[in-house]
């Protein structure tokens, strides 16, 4: 992922990689099963995905401390901590880095002259906003749809659904 990523023009959004919606909606299998141990395969089947992807995906989480991974005939994944306990940023940050990112510099990196100089405040801003939501839902959270509700209420917005 790049992070979110601001475009130019009619549309801007905040981009979520295949491999971070992969990562979470595995997470939110895994958050289900707690403590229980899953397969990859049986990951694959419940959230219809590849599971040659989602095995490097899962991977991906391992190294980050997520995800553990058991091995043998009656092996699989499990969180390595209680749903609660695990938020929906560090499973992003896990698969595809931080965040928010600007050609590739963190937000505080950029530095603009002239009439953007004070773009930096924009994208730092972009990123906090990001973070006040994947950083303040755990996947117990969401896998119950009990999100905060400052988080609840941002979905309850008139445009919210609406693409522009």
């Amino acid at each position: 992922m790049c992070g979110p990523v601001v475009r130019r023009g009619h549309d801007e959004w905040v981009q979520i990689s295949a491999r971070g919606d992969y990562a979470v909606r595995a997470a939110l299998s895994l958050a289900r099963a707690y403590p229980a141990l899953m397969s990859a395969q049986a990951i694959a089947q419940d959230q219809e995905m590849p599971r040659k992807f989602l095995e490097a995906v899962l991977a991906d989480l391992r190294r980050a401390g997520v995800v553990r991974a058991q091995r043998g005939a009656e092996g699989g994944y499990t969180l390595s901590q209680p749903p609660r306990d695990v938020t929906i940023g560090q499973i992003l940050r896990a698969v595809d880095g931080p965040l928010a990112g600007v050609r590739g510099l963190r937000p505080e990196e950029t530095q603009y002259a002239g009439a953007a100089e004070n773009l930096p405040n924009l994208w730092v801003a972009v990123r906090a906003a990001v973070r006040e939501v994947v950083d303040e839902v755990n996947l117990a959270e969401l896998l119950s749809g009990r999100m905060p509700a400052h988080v609840r209420k941002l979905t309850t917005r008139p445009d919210a659904w609406q693409p522009r």
